[in-house]
């Protein structure tokens, strides 16, 4: 495919081609000292070993444009205009890596292109360069930087693009190890592979994919979402999991109001190392088919935490009731239950049931045949408050 430098035609004479490469060594320097001095985020990169290598790269750059102005029409510049452009493309991966954007590497470009062109244009006019040579050499010069500068500008993209992905990978590979409840020193290690700053406390949150999307922006940058098939669990599709820094109490009342609406399930804060604790509640209330605040729901995940014993409780508490009829027992087990969480309070038991006072002191009578001294017994009131609550 043709380039901009290919639509223009010249070649410089010999002669004036090797007065101007005698040249080159000043016109760099005069390129050099102009950036410094107009780009300033370049004066500290220009110091030291880096400076004399950038130093050299623009020598480099100048004489494989002298090889491609020196070309006959229509051959090949050689594989040092290429290698140039390969370092071009170096030059600005290794932006993206240093953490600049291009702006700045683009100005350094434009500032090149001005101080090279002057240097160069008055080298030529001085050895007789005619004035329609000279017109093609300022088109050649400027379409031969706008090449570099593409070539830069791929390079950094590109190196966004790979540098974004592997750290993904490794946000993602985080999460996954703190779900899993890896050692401290491991998770350390990952966050700073990771280049993740570790907050005070996260919180393990679960919400529908598109609800994550839309509040996304509100929740702290450091958010981790765990990859869907690192879940522990079989969650519903269309389900998000992520792992979100709160700061304080504070903190996490500003973003259980931005979840408020979102079905989320919020797990409790945790110091961010233990966070797979946080995750775990979070499990456990899905499992229960809750919503909101796991706080507010610490007695039925205590109560459901082992469905199996619970179940062994309340046929343990409900024994004495065993050999009497179906309906006897629903009410005679509804009565013991209200009877338990009212504290025998008897009218507060009559009304919790929709039965007369009396109602309620006739089958009272029933369960201390039933129980005996056990009702007393602040084991037993312990075990039936649980098995029945």
């Amino acid at each position: 495919m043709a380039t901009d430098r290919d639509e223009v035609a010249l070649r410089l004479p010999g002669a004036i081609a090797t007065q101007m490469r005698l040249d080159m060594a000043g016109v760099a320097e005069q390129v050099i000292s102009a950036v410094i001095s107009e780009v300033p985020s370049y004066r500290d990169p220009f110091q030291g070993q880096m400076g004399r290598n950038i130093e050299v790269a623009v020598k480099v750059a100048l004489d494989g444009f002298l090889d491609l102005a020196s070309r006959r029409e229509g051959i090949d510049a050689g594989e040092q205009v290429e290698a140039v452009l390969e370092a071009a493309y170096a030059l600005g991966r290794g932006e993206a890596r240093s953490g600049r954007t291009m702006d700045a590497l683009a100005q350094a470009y434009r500032v090149g292109a001005r101080v090279a062109w002057r240097e160069m244009s008055a080298a030529a006019v001085n050895n007789g360069l005619a004035a329609t040579q000279l017109a093609r050499l300022a088109e050649l010069v400027f379409a031969y930087i706008d090449e570099l500068s593409d070539a830069s500008v791929s390079g950094h993209a590109d190196e966004l693009a790979t540098s974004g992905r592997l750290r993904q990978r490794r946000l993602d590979l985080l999460a996954v190890r703190l779900v899993e409840g890896a050692p401290e020193a491991d998770l350390v290690a990952a966050a700073e592979r990771a280049d993740w700053n570790p907050p005070a406390l996260l919180t393990a949150v679960m919400l529908p994919d598109a609800r994550f999307r839309a509040l996304r922006s509100q929740l702290d940058a450091r958010a981790l979402q765990l990859p869907e098939e690192a879940a522990a669990v079989d969650l519903d599709p269309g389900f998000t999991v992520v792992l979100v820094p709160v700061g304080t109490g504070r903190g996490r009342k500003a973003m259980l109001r931005v979840l408020s609406d979102a079905d989320a399930i919020v797990g409790p804060a945790r110091p961010w190392a233990r966070a797979r604790s946080s995750y775990l509640r979070m499990i456990q209330t899905h499992s229960l088919g809750l919503l909101g605040d796991t706080d507010d729901h610490l007695a039925a995940l205590v109560v459901g935490a082992d469905a199996d014993a619970r179940d062994d409780l309340r046929s343990r508490v409900l024994a004495p009731l065993g050999e009497l009829s179906a309906t006897s027992q629903t009410k005679l087990s509804e009565t013991l239950r209200a009877w338990l969480l009212h504290q025998g309070r008897r009218d507060d038991v009559a009304a919790a049931l929709f039965v007369h006072p009396q109602t309620v002191r006739y089958r009272m009578g029933q369960l201390r045949d039933l129980y005996g001294d056990r009702l007393t017994d602040p084991d037993f009131v312990r075990d039936a408050v649980i098995a029945l609550g």
